[in-house]
């Protein structure tokens, strides 16, 4: 009888384990981002938050995940690596990659179609990208900030095509959200859909919803995280994170 208890409560725990996850965060790359937050603050901050999968989405560049990557080595924190493109009608969209060379590669191709136009430090701040330890490695001097010169409506199957994860940001906020800037959002093939309230007021045709930080400052870390809940051998990756959110595998707490 002793076994059959521990055998069941050992189920009970599988059952119920969570992973939690975080999919949208930017770094001191971001215009917008505090210069306190470095990669490895982000991921420093993400492991006291006891984030297991972490994403670092910071506009428009991917210049920062190679930090990002050796920090999140170092606290085992799983990386997911990625973006958040700016398109144009001023969309924003985390594009997410399982391997670091596939997000600099399309990072690079999104750097590319920004139009020339000089960062000002005093209304953005710096674009700094960073090593793990917080040197400085040099300063992007275009904005970062502006449209890319892609469509809402051609990045998404683009990224699909890739094999990376196509989610747009929080839709439902004021500016930069799809239903802010079209009035509604488009029926198209998501790998899911950020909201910033749990349950979303919109049409989201029966797309996995998730939550996302979003953090722009080290306080907002893990503020809107969500978690993986699995009753099999789960192991943390950028491919069981795929599934988890096709299957609809996640709680918000």
């Amino acid at each position: 009888m002793l076994f059959l208890k521990s055998h069941e409560t050992t189920t009970a725990t599988l059952k119920y384990m969570k992973y939690k996850v975080d999919l949208h965060n930017h770094s001191c790359l971001s215009p917008c981002a505090s210069m306190e937050l470095s990669p490895r603050v982000l991921v420093k901050n993400a492991a006291a938050e006891n984030i297991d999968i972490l994403a670092l989405t910071d506009h428009n560049s991917t210049r920062n995940l190679p930090a990002f990557e050796a920090c999140c080595t170092k606290k085992g924190i799983t990386p997911i690596f990625g973006l958040e493109v700016n398109t144009l009608k001023e969309i924003h969209v985390v594009c997410l990659f399982g391997e670091l060379d596939a997000a600099e590669s399309f990072g690079n191709y999104i750097e590319s179609t920004l139009p020339v136009i000089r960062n000002n430090k005093r209304i953005f701040g710096e674009q700094v990208i960073v090593d793990a330890y917080d040197t400085i490695l040099g300063i992007v001097k275009p904005v970062l900030f502006s449209n890319a010169s892609i469509s809402y409506f051609e990045l998404i199957p683009r990224i699909i095509e890739l094999g990376g994860l196509v989610i747009p940001a929080h839709i439902e906020r004021f500016i930069n959200g799809a239903i802010s800037q079209l009035g509604f959002l488009p029926d198209l093939p998501y790998s899911a859909v950020e909201s910033l309230l749990i349950p979303c007021a919109y049409e989201t045709y029966d797309n996995t919803i998730i939550t996302g930080s979003d953090a722009h400052i080290p306080a907002s870390v893990g503020c809107r995280s969500f978690f993986i809940t699995d009753t099999r051998d789960f192991k943390p990756s950028f491919s069981s994170l795929a599934d988890a959110l096709q299957e609809k595998r996640i709680t918000y707490r």
